[in-house]
């Protein structure tokens, strides 16, 4: 049930009526109706909901917005169910205050919808695949890995809970210069192991993670690949290591909360020959010309800055070539939306790849890309740039050791993905209202208290049906049963904006009003019929709550 929604809806339709109406009487004369909007003032004072139709109205009427607002008025029918006063204010908004009996059919709803309050079917079960972390399988997971795990599977649970088809897929960057430097690095670390000299590649990898790594091929394998073709001695060294780091990056995101649906391999791109048809697809098309013995993409000729190299002089596919080939491989799977989460650092790279889409005949506005800003952890009021464990970045293991699943998962998507997020471990840690994640859910596991409490005393939540709700007249009742009435709208506007932050800030909202309530209203009151009103209230608040974790990946403890 979307309370909120469905009393815009009636609101606008007899907003139309009146329009209709007043027009009849030649107070205002207009052609067509325009689309106009009802929404929740931030100011109380302005009501429940305002509405801009009078302003939208006031060109083609040829009269002040004000003037168009009070014919609208005087033609509105009355009494309106729910509505306590129709006011004109400012410039011209229409401004409805419900009485608090519109609210009440919300929280039997909660109850009945239960894990499902707030989901919808906007998707209408459309395919839709969203892409996030994609790390290079040559080190471990850091930050902006974790940043992106968090955002990526937190628009995935929008998504699905809004009726779309979701498929969560990981691209494992297994080809290319970056691998070709991994097997260099091994080989190197291998022979080094093995008593012989060797050097890093300027370009290698200088993790310590690869120095153990190489001692458990050492401890498999021994030293039978010291003499052997150094080409198959580099392929065996990277296919064990891959398989073992890709295992960890798997077991590290599980840990976090996050499985994929599918595990997708860049090097099955070049040996499915999917590379090379792109690329001859384009060319035939004229947007890949020949210079300097390079191959180019034409992405000017899309809106970027610059054309962009596709095969190199030496003939190799750049990883561009390999992008453009991914991207149509995901539209040819049958996905109609393509959601990428990228490092902010990718931001020249989207233009270029969607003028490739195009260019191979999809709406470019198929793919999405939200792109974040960097992580900075802080301990102690400075910046923490190394782990004492490794000398190297902080991994996400370590964070999750640090300050568990529910804090860094909550914190990495407080923020919208383009503000860069200054990470506090002092206060992830903390145990205080101070703590966002803690706060919220103190709320969920206060609320399971209450109701235990009930229990104990032999007191169950009564069916929505048995209990008088016109009872929850506290204004503390009042706010609580709105924003709870508010999830549905909150779920499918962060929803189609891509935006999880507004999922922390709804909650914070809600454990910020629920600890008003209780402060304010005895919930095992001594009267009998408030006592089932309040538990009701609180049973919704607690599957509202719960509901917005879920979504956020967070457990919702009953007891803390």
């Amino acid at each position: 049930m979307n309370l909120v929604q469905e009393t815009k809806r009636r609101l606008a339709a007899a907003l139309a009526d009146a329009a209709a109406a007043a027009r009849a009487a030649g107070e205002i004369n207009y052609d067509e109706l325009p689309d106009f909007v009802l929404e929740t003032p931030r100011d109380k004072t302005h009501g429940d909901f305002a509405a801009n139709l009078a302003l939208l109205l006031a060109r083609q009427a040829r009269q002040s917005p004000r003037n168009v607002a009070a014919a609208l008025v005087r033609h509105l029918e009355r009494p309106q169910p729910g509505v306590a006063r129709v006011e004109v204010a400012g410039p011209g908004f229409i401004n409805f205050t419900l009485n608090n009996q519109w609210l009440l059919p919300v929280l039997p709803a909660v109850l009945a919808e239960d894990d499902q309050y707030g989901w919808s079917n906007i998707g209408q079960g459309a395919r839709v695949q969203v892409e996030f972390v994609s790390a290079n399988p040559t080190g471990l997971l850091h930050m902006g890995n974790a940043r992106g795990a968090a955002l990526g599977d937190s628009i995935a649970n929008l998504l699905t809970a809004v009726g779309y088809d979701v498929t969560r897929e990981f691209y494992i960057n297994d080809a290319g210069n970056q691998i070709e430097n991994f097997g260099l690095t091994l080989e190197a670390r291998y022979l080094q192991a093995l008593g012989q000299e060797a050097a890093i590649p300027e370009d290698g990898y200088h993790g310590e993670d690869l120095i153990a790594t190489v001692r458990r091929f050492i401890e498999k394998y021994g030293d039978k690949y010291l003499d052997t073709d150094p080409a198959l001695r580099r392929e065996m060294l990277v296919r064990f290591a891959l398989e073992e780091k890709l295992a960890a990056i798997r077991r590290v995101l599980e840990d976090f909360g996050v499985t994929y649906d599918v595990w997708f391999s860049e090097q099955s791109l070049h040996d499915s020959g999917a590379v090379a048809r792109a690329m001859a697809d384009l060319e035939k098309a004229g947007y890949i010309y020949e210079k300097d013995g390079a191959l180019w993409f034409r992405a000017t000729e899309f809106g970027d800055t610059k054309d962009e190299v596709v095969v190199r002089q030496n003939g190799i596919p750049t990883y561009f070539a390999a992008d453009i080939a991914y991207h149509r491989n995901k539209f040819e799977r049958g996905f109609e939306r393509v959601i990428n989460v990228w490092g902010a650092d990718h931001h020249g790279h989207v233009a270029r790849l969607k003028g490739a889409i195009q260019a191979l005949g999809y709406d470019p506005r198929r793919l999405e890309v939200v792109l974040m800003q960097l992580v900075r952890l802080y301990q102690g009021g400075e910046i923490l740039r190394m782990s004492k464990r490794t000398g190297q970045y902080i991994t996400l293991e370590e964070l999750i050791e640090e300050v568990g699943r529910d804090a860094a998962r909550y914190f990495f998507v407080m923020l919208n993905s383009d503000s860069h997020l200054e990470f506090d471990l002092d206060l992830a840690r903390s145990q205080s209202a101070d703590n966002p994640v803690y706060y919220v859910q103190y709320a969920h596991a206060r609320i399971c208290s209450i109701l235990r409490l009930a229990g104990e005393r032999g007191i169950e939540i009564p069916p929505a049906r048995d209990a008088r709700l016109e009872l929850l007249q506290d204004p503390a009742e009042i706010e609580l049963i709105k924003q709870i009435a508010a999830w549905p709208d909150t779920v499918a506007g962060a929803a189609l904006a891509l935006e999880p932050h507004r999922l922390t800030r709804f909650a914070h909202d809600l454990a910020s009003l629920f600890h008003s309530f209780y402060t304010n209203c005895r919930v095992l009151a001594d009267d009998p019929e408030i006592r089932k009103a309040r538990l009701v209230l609180v049973e919704a608040t607690r599957i509202t709550l719960r509901n917005v974790l879920n979504l956020l990946g967070v457990t919702a403890p009953e007891r803390m």
